[in-house]
């Protein structure tokens, strides 16, 4: 197999699995979630600044976004750092990006984000695209996440 992570099921559809972020941004993203929102907010733009293809600080900064816009901004910034690194990635426009691989759930976190600001700002399209995206990546969405 390649260095590339493109698995195909039983259906013969290719899965790909994004690889897991570097075990020190991790732990920062886990640090950030533990501090006031302020703080984190600030801690998280340090962690954008240093890291910026990590998919994980897009989706919690649009999780701590002070408005929708700045939610939308966000989410969009990791939906397409997300699709940049499925294509590097081995992903070629189809085929499975699962949440039951926790290395996914940051760029699908971005996608739904997006989904939710563009219904919210009556981009109605756009969150149609979104939800049949999430919908084809993931057959099973959404996740249950209790």
């Amino acid at each position: 197999m390649s260095t590339h992570d493109v698995k195909f099921g039983g259906s013969g559809i290719p899965q790909t699995v994004l690889p897991a972020e570097p075990d020190a941004v991790l732990a920062d993203l886990e640090r950030a979630g533990t501090l006031e929102p302020q703080q984190r907010r600030i801690v998280l733009g340090e962690i954008a600044a240093a890291a910026p293809r990590t998919l994980g600080v897009w989706a919690a900064l649009g999780d701590q976004a002070s408005d929708t816009i700045e939610a939308y901004a966000y989410y969009r910034i990791g939906y397409h750092r997300g699709l940049d690194s499925l294509r590097q990635n081995g992903w070629r426009g189809s085929g499975f990006v699962r949440w039951e691989h926790e290395s996914n759930r940051p760029f699908l976190r971005c996608l739904a984000g997006l989904q939710r600001m563009a219904a919210t700002i009556g981009e109605t399209d756009e969150a149609e695209r979104c939800d049949l995206f999430l919908r084809q990546l993931d057959p099973s969405w959404p996740p249950d996440v209790h």
